[in-house]
């Protein structure tokens, strides 16, 4: 008999002519043959005789247990999973258990954001949060809860918030201000008990090299050719916009920029001031810029009380000029402060005339523009309009910082 087979039970007929049960069969190497009077006998010594081969054979032996058939594969189970670790099942029992809480409720997903959604707009309408941020808000969490269907905040992984924040090959920076609106948002389910534990740690974060020098700006002759352009187009009712921003660097956005709340009465021509308030400015901090002597004249020749500095239907409109002239985003603003730098020399007064810090000046404006190209720029004027013959007054004294 073929030792692998298992043990069978047979009729025999002893030499005394009595008919038996014979059990035979092979075990560790040697034949076993047993003879029982009965087949239940003999039927009770062959599945013990089989459960012996079987552990010879894979180790298997039997036990008495508790455990039900599902709990014992589960615990066998944990065990082969543990074969090269360096502690027992018991501790990583005891440490799951003393570490791992679990979430207080299942909240879905879904609700979740629209919870955290509802905060932001309070905090909106209490005037902490900008429109652009509130929309980037709104946006980043609707696609993530269109890329994670049906999930609660508890089913939230590291691998997953990676793979949705990968979609689309986004460059560096809209990442981390991804990563950024997720962490806020997983920070405010984990502090009401819908996450157990809070991934965003382990989500990588791009670190980014900045270089210097790389504002894009107009040169003067530019500029030049842009605001004679504008004085011919619509009688000149884009002159305010693009000479405030071209020329006192107000913030160019449209429809949430700063040049889309300044009101009239912040343009202080006798003051020779702009005073922009934290509700306009960008950064929520207060701030004054000098009315520069060609820019006392084109808001002379154009006046704010006949030509609104925004007008409507003004984003559509403004394509025109983007095509034309390649104006992008910040180019105007970036014009400006170049411009003032090279003028003045001073990092410090180019930080508080346009609302930046002393380290984003130097980084991306020092030096971009000649004291040449700057006299060229500021000697702008406008050659229609009313009040072309104002008599031009020089800068008022600045409070040079540095």
């Amino acid at each position: 008999m073929n030792q692998a087979t298992s043990f069978v039970i047979s009729e025999f007929t002893n030499p005394s002519g009595e008919i038996v049960c014979r059990v035979a069969g092979w075990l560790d190497g040697k034949r076993v043959r047993r003879n029982f009077a009965t087949r239940a006998e003999g039927e009770a010594e062959r599945q013990v005789l089989e459960v012996q081969r079987l552990k010879t054979e894979t180790g298997i032996r039997t036990a008495a247990t508790r455990l039900e058939d599902a709990q014992l594969h589960e615990a066998e189970a944990a065990l082969r999973r543990l074969v090269r670790q360096p502690r027992s099942l018991s501790f990583y029992l005891d440490f799951a258990l003393t570490n791992y809480r679990e979430p207080e409720k299942q909240k879905p997903l879904a609700d979740a954001v629209a919870d955290y959604v509802t905060s932001k707009e309070h905090e909106f309408a209490q005037d902490q949060i900008s429109i652009p941020q509130m929309s980037r808000i709104r946006w980043d969490l609707k696609r993530l809860v269109e890329y994670l269907p049906g999930k609660t905040v508890a089913e939230l992984t590291v691998a997953g918030l990676v793979a949705f924040l990968e979609v689309g090959r986004r460059g560096m920076k809209t990442y981390n201000n991804r990563r950024g609106i997720l962490s806020t948002f997983i920070k405010f389910a984990f502090q009401r008990g819908w996450i157990a534990e809070n991934p965003i740690g382990k989500v990588p974060h791009y670190r980014i090299r900045r270089k210097r020098g790389v504002a894009l700006t107009f040169t003067a002759a530019q500029a030049r050719a842009l605001m004679e352009h504008v004085e011919t187009c619509d009688g000149g009712r884009w002159v305010p916009y693009f000479a405030l921003c071209l020329f006192a660097g107000i913030r160019p956005g449209v429809p949430h920029g700063e040049i889309t709340k300044l009101k009239p009465d912040a343009v202080n021509l006798e003051e020779g001031m702009i005073h922009v308030s934290a509700a306009v400015s960008k950064v929520r901090e207060p701030r004054k810029v000098t009315i520069a002597p060609n820019l006392a004249v084109w808001l002379r020749a154009y006046p704010l009380e006949k030509f609104p500095i925004i007008t409507g239907n003004f984003k559509k409109r403004r394509e025109k000029f983007v095509k034309e002239f390649g104006l992008t985003h910040d180019v105007l603003r970036h014009t400006f402060i170049s411009m003032f730098v090279a003028k003045f020399r001073s990092i410090g007064e180019a930080s508080i005339q346009a609302g930046n810090s002393e380290s984003i000046i130097r980084k991306h404006y020092l030096d971009l523009k000649t004291t040449k190209e700057a006299e060229e720029f500021y000697g702008i004027m406008p050659k229609k309009g009313e009040g072309i013959a104002t008599e031009t007054v020089a800068f008022p004294p600045l409070r040079l910082a540095d």
